[in-house]
């Protein structure tokens, strides 16, 4: 599933290049018609996400709200004006796929390709085109309704203005692992399975620690770490969490999967940092979850409780 970095990239292409233009939206699908129709016509006046969310906000003051899921994908194109050409959502691999610098799909632009079957909505400009394929949520919403869905999301450490003290609050509540608040939305926003494996092996905690029992400072850490990997996710359009000496001799922007990551999909290798064939992968909470047994051991009592 694509976690808040790539929704993040998402509004910004949308900032970039639809923000104040006028947009024909339709379904070529079909199940977004009745939504598309309350749009069309309309101009983008805001483009931002709220973690995992999408909200792109019309001059009627109606906004549209999407949710990728695991198998939703925006795709964008357009002329010379049009800022770079990208895929983002699932299922990408590795991270978002570019178009080059744009030039070259650009200079044969006229306009959008025909639709996919499957194209849930296309929103088109002046200058290009947005395609989505296979999200979760695709909806119209009144400015209640976008009230109250943000009122039930947590923190998202992209937002520079973002308080972190709900999520601290949400983790002294409770006596669930750590590793499951960290994927609980309501908590802390825009984290998915990524993000949590990697920013508990970052700061050595065990992910089975109840959270209420996680030293303040530690929560502090995980907040101020996931701020920093996921703005590292955002101007990469991938995620790189590993530390320059983890990767001697590659820069972030070369470090693919083979270098980017501690423990994600990393089990049954050697640990970048102790050098044992210690990471594991286990389910919690239906979720597979990557950790260092020998880093991330902690409290050994953790895992049992």
């Amino acid at each position: 599933m694509p976690e808040g970095h790539s929704v993040r990239r998402v509004a910004i292409k949308f900032g970039d290049n639809f923000v104040g233009e006028t947009l024909a939206v339709s379904s070529p699908q079909g199940r977004f018609g009745r939504g598309a129709a309350l749009v069309d016509g309309e101009r983008a006046v805001r483009s931002y996400a709220h973690g995992k969310h999408f909200f792109l906000e019309f001059e009627n003051k109606l906004t549209m709200n999407v949710h990728l899921g695991m198998y939703g994908s925006w795709t964008f194109g357009g002329d010379e004006q049009f800022i770079q050409a990208s895929s983002i959502g699932a299922p990408r691999r590795i991270g978002e796929q570019e178009s080059g610098d744009g030039e070259d799909d650009a200079a044969g632009y006229l306009e959008p390709p025909a639709p996919r079957a499957t194209t849930r909505v296309r929103l088109v400009s002046r200058h290009g085109y947005a395609d989505l394929v296979g999200a979760t949520i695709c909806r119209v919403l009144e400015p209640a309704g976008v009230a109250a869905l943000r009122s039930q999301l947590g923190p998202d450490p992209l937002d520079p203005e973002a308080d972190p003290e709900p999520f601290y609050d949400a983790c002294a509540r409770t006596s669930r692992p750590i590793g499951a608040v960290l994927m609980d939305q309501k908590a802390i926003a825009g984290i998915g399975n990524i993000f949590r494996a990697e920013s508990l092996f970052r700061a050595a905690q065990n992910p089975y620690a109840p959270a209420r029992h996680v030293p303040a400072e530690t929560l502090r850490m995980l907040w101020r770490d996931n701020v920093t990997l996921m703005n590292i996710g955002v101007e990469l359009g991938r995620i790189v969490t590993t530390a320059p000496e983890h990767r001697p001799g590659i820069p972030a922007q070369r470090a693919w999967r083979e270098h980017a990551n501690y423990v994600y999909l990393r089990h049954g290798r050697d640990c970048r940092v102790c050098g044992r064939d210690t990471i594991v992968v286990e389910d919690l909470g239906g979720r597979k979850l990557y950790w260092c047994t020998v880093c991330q051991a902690g409290d050994d009592a953790a895992r049992a409780a």
